[in-house]
């Protein structure tokens, strides 16, 4: 836990206070056949409560109003409709960037650990020769651990398979070879794809809009809405294109590796949960843009 204390609570009762009250926020989760979603990756303070719906809203069987956060953690025990492994997508990568995957192991959590599902990524890595590193030698990476937590709290029982994309053709294989392992094993997955959107001022070398709310409008408005609209279409092409050309998102492999696995397990739609930027909790001339998408079969 490489950012625990700082990016997000260290402990599971600091955890668990701020996943309640993420939940009570806006219109809370989405119901429905959701098979995956896109999150953001800031800390938890800044973007943590659009992750956290998002994730909530890939439980199976969730009732909606009646959806209580303080559920026990073995809700899942004994329930038929368990997920089985539950697949995330992120890693700060550049199209000449070799994905990879964590191999094994258990990763650590607040809430405990969460073990790789092994058996899974031998088989989706072998399918298309994905490189698979050793926890010795995986990265720390915000784009996956600020997830863990959501991950381990709403889904206790299900195992892992974490995957850094690059934004190119590789993402669309990884995305379909993920979807084609988990039918031939049987396996019932979600997937997370996990990316901000626009960094835009002078921390992040973008200041084509000038300062203040003018610029949030032209990211809010234009760039990211933009990215964002590619990724209700399903149209993981346009994504890895317009997140490198207009830098309206940092990890559009991630999305569009996403969008290739949901629509491969059947999505047939997408909603948009959410929409924030950090300007809103920080006013500053850098600030980043944060979107929450559900995929779903109906």
């Amino acid at each position: 836990m490489a950012f625990a204390g700082a990016w997000y609570p260290a402990t599971a009762r600091e955890c668990q206070s701020s996943i309640h009250q993420f939940l009570k926020e806006k219109q809370g989760v989405l119901t429905g056949d959701v098979v995956g979603g896109i999150v953001p990756h800031a800390g938890w303070y800044y973007s943590g409560s659009i992750a956290c719906r998002v994730i909530a809203s890939l439980q199976s069987g969730h009732k909606g109003p009646e959806y209580k956060p303080e559920h026990k953690i073995d809700a899942q025990k004994d329930d038929p409709r368990t997920i089985d492994t539950i697949v995330l997508f992120g890693g700060h990568m550049h199209p000449q960037s070799d994905p990879f995957v964590l191999s094994h192991g258990r990763i650590e959590t607040p809430f405990g650990q969460i073990e790789v599902d092994a058996a899974f990524v031998d088989q989706f890595a072998g399918r298309i020769g994905l490189d698979k590193k050793t926890p010795a030698r995986f990265p720390d990476e915000n784009t996956f651990e600020l997830q863990n937590p959501f991950i381990k709290y709403f889904f206790p029982e299900s195992k892992i398979v974490v995957c850094a994309v690059s934004p190119n053709a590789t993402a669309i294989a990884i995305g379909k070879a993920v979807a084609d392992t988990a039918c031939e094993m049987g396996k019932n997955i979600r997937i997370i794809g996990s990316t901000d959107m626009t960094h835009y001022g002078p921390n992040f070398g973008l200041i084509c809009a000038g300062k203040g709310k003018e610029a949030v409008k032209w990211v809010e408005k234009q760039n990211d809405r933009q990215a964002i609209d590619a990724m209700l279409k399903m149209d993981e092409t346009q994504i890895i294109e317009l997140g490198l050309a207009n830098k309206s998102m940092c990890c559009p492999g991630a999305a569009a590796a996403t969008v290739c696995a949901c629509k491969k397990m059947g999505a047939a739609s997408a909603l948009e949960l959410d929409y924030a930027t950090s300007f809103e909790k920080s006013e500053s001339d850098s600030f980043v843009g944060y979107s929450g998408i559900v995929y779903a079969c109906s």
